[in-house]
């Protein structure tokens, strides 16, 4: 399994949703991804949805050179050195 798939499997055993009042549909957030949620209908859907949102929530994070906070063990940052290091 490669890094990314390993942080998103790992992010996902975070997520926490809630049925929202009076047939609303669910709300998903994953608490260690600060802003990150989604909704829908079915929990089944808003899993989908709040799948999709954390790729692109770590797509524009470094893209956009935002820390993005390890979970589950995996660190999608890479600092300086590490880069160096890898390039060699």
């Amino acid at each position: 399994m490669g890094l990314f798939s390993q942080y998103f499997a790992a992010a996902m055993l975070l997520a926490e949703y809630v049925e929202m009042e009076e047939n609303e549909g669910w709300f998903g957030s994953i608490p260690a991804c600060p802003g990150l949620w989604a909704s829908a209908p079915t929990k089944a859907e808003c899993e989908v949805e709040l799948r999709s949102n954390l790729e692109e929530w770590v797509l524009f994070g470094l893209t956009h050179n935002i820390e993005i906070p390890p979970v589950g063990g995996v660190n999608l940052n890479l600092s300086t050195a590490e880069v160096t290091e890898v390039l060699g």
